[in-house]
């Protein structure tokens, strides 16, 4: 498996033909341990290596689970068909784009909000220092 300069996962030729191959490029994909994804199932280390090197299979329950902690199809890992790792769906990159555009849009009213404060804050120390030269200048 492999990451391009734009994050897009390409898995090796063959890794994905498999359940357990699927499994595993999955897994190292999200970025997870063999430990600590066992430990999120609740199985030991070797159920999952057994099920990575296709000597077992998981339950369909665990399937389920393991699907939804990798952020992957359950179809996908099952047969290879859907959406696996790195994949994202076009509503899901046109959803991510609006929660980015509205969190920028959100960063900038802020800014602005800033801006404006302090902006009357110099004015109002403009101001202070002013009065303050002149009544100095008055006193002597």
């Amino acid at each position: 498996m492999l990451k391009t300069d734009f994050g897009a996962i390409v898995l090796a030729e063959g890794a994905d033909d498999t359940l357990g191959g699927r499994l595993s490029a999955a897994r190292e994909a999200a970025g997870i341990s063999v430990e600590a994804l066992a430990n999120q199932l609740g199985v030991r280390q070797d159920t999952l290596l057994a099920w990575e090197t296709d000597r077992s299979e998981p339950r369909t329950s665990r399937l389920l689970k393991l699907a939804g902690i990798l952020g992957i199809s359950p179809m996908w890992l099952m047969t290879g068909m859907g959406e696996g790792p790195g994949e994202i769906s076009d509503e899901r990159a046109l959803e991510a784009v609006k929660i980015e555009l509205s969190r920028l849009l959100s960063v900038y009213q802020e800014m602005g909000r800033l801006i404006e404060a302090t902006a009357v804050q110099v004015e109002r120390l403009d101001h202070q220092i002013r009065l303050r030269n002149l009544n100095t200048d008055v006193a002597h």
